[in-house]
């Protein structure tokens, strides 16, 4: 057994030292530093940070390299060095209102209110290789608009004016943080929300495709889309008010679903709600839908048996980390177990052919 114990810990060395190697790739071809991936692949990093529950571009970026691109990989390096951090206490929640928006669209009014700003987008891209990049070519700078400044009023609230969208009510509750406690059933809102803001991408997303096939009551549109930077307020006890400690870019996306009423509500429109770290439309509008599909008990819907609107399932499987280690656990050794059921199932052989052959005779 030691020495067993010993062959594997220099088998594991000399993977770590392969691993490296296969990580720097060419050495002929210059090496990617953690600014050059911040900056030019920030959108793999908007990603890491929100999946990883930490706002930090520098660590994301630094994570992704060290994963050699795997995003599951890097978020799960960041959840990792999330847990050595101290934590100072908590921010006020941050006045999306306020946002210098990049980005700010609505597929509902095209007259939106303080106008519509499309933004760095592929919305409107052919889609076509562009070998201008192959060849190393340097892209003309943009003509940019100035963000939006100052407040910026969310489009749903137009709505509101007329009594056609169900109001949500303010909750003066601190919310549950899935980051220091477990997740239990039933979930109210906020810790969904909070579980969606860093489940999968990719499984949030065929969730949210699914609802949009006729697994769930969730025809929606986009009231709005925005992107851009909040500042973040903290409350300090010995000075007696909030200073600002900094900014952060944020996806916001409200979705407008339609409701058909109920015996206490008149018809009207409801809603669905993402927020994610970094620009990330993509995950942004999708947990919008999937927040909507799962608020059916508290509207007063019947319940279709789509996945989506199974609070359990989908709450228990959206994130990557517990899918990813639950998975990759099975390719590490389980010599014991295998050899049990292997001895089961010789032994279940022999009873069967020892019956064929009494009943043969």
């Amino acid at each position: 057994m030691y020495v067993a114990v010993k062959g594997g810990e220099r088998a594991i060395e000399n993977a770590h030292a392969w691993l490296a190697e296969a990580r720097r790739g060419d050495t002929r071809v210059p090496e990617l530093d953690v600014a050059q991936i911040r900056e030019q692949m920030a959108l793999a990093v908007n990603r890491v940070m929100a999946e990883g529950s930490l706002y930090d571009p520098d660590l994301a970026a630094l994570a992704i390299k060290q994963a050699r691109g795997d995003l599951i990989e890097a978020v799960f390096l960041i959840r990792a060095y999330r847990t050595t951090l101290p934590r100072f206490g908590a921010s006020k929640p941050v006045e999306t209102a306020d946002m210098r928006c990049d980005r700010r669209i609505s597929a509902t009014f095209k007259d939106a209110p303080g106008g519509q700003v499309l933004g760095a987008t592929f919305d409107y891209t052919h889609r076509l290789l562009d070998f201008k990049l192959a060849a190393d070519g340097e892209v003309p700078p943009a003509a940019m608009a100035p963000a939006q400044a100052g407040s910026v009023p969310h489009i749903t609230e137009f709505l509101n004016r007329d009594g056609l969208i169900q109001t949500e009510a303010p909750s003066c509750e601190t919310p549950p943080d899935l980051t220091r406690e477990p997740l239990e059933f039933p979930a109210n809102r906020a810790l969904r929300l909070q579980a969606l803001a860093r489940g999968d991408e990719g499984f949030i997303l065929g969730l949210a495709y699914s609802t949009q096939r006729g697994y769930a009551r969730n025809h929606a549109f986009v009231g709005e889309l925005r992107i851009g930077r909040v500042p973040v307020e903290m409350e300090i006890p010995e000075l007696g008010f909030s200073i600002e400690i900094g900014e952060i870019e944020l996806t916001e996306c409200e979705t407008v679903n339609q409701f058909a009423g109920s015996k206490t509500a008149p018809a009207q429109f409801t809603r669905g709600y993402g927020l994610v770290f970094g620009q990330t439309e993509r995950k942004a509008i999708a947990m919008a839908l999937v927040d909507r599909a799962l608020r059916w008990r508290e509207l007063g819907e019947d319940n279709l048996g789509a996945a989506a609107q199974d609070e359990e399932f989908v709450l228990s499987h959206c994130d990557n980390i517990q899918a990813t280690g639950f998975l990759e656990h099975i390719k590490l050794p389980h010599y014991v177990d295998f050899q049990s059921e292997l001895e089961l199932v010789r032994r279940l052989r022999a009873e069967a052919e020892a019956v064929a052959k009494e009943a043969a005779e």
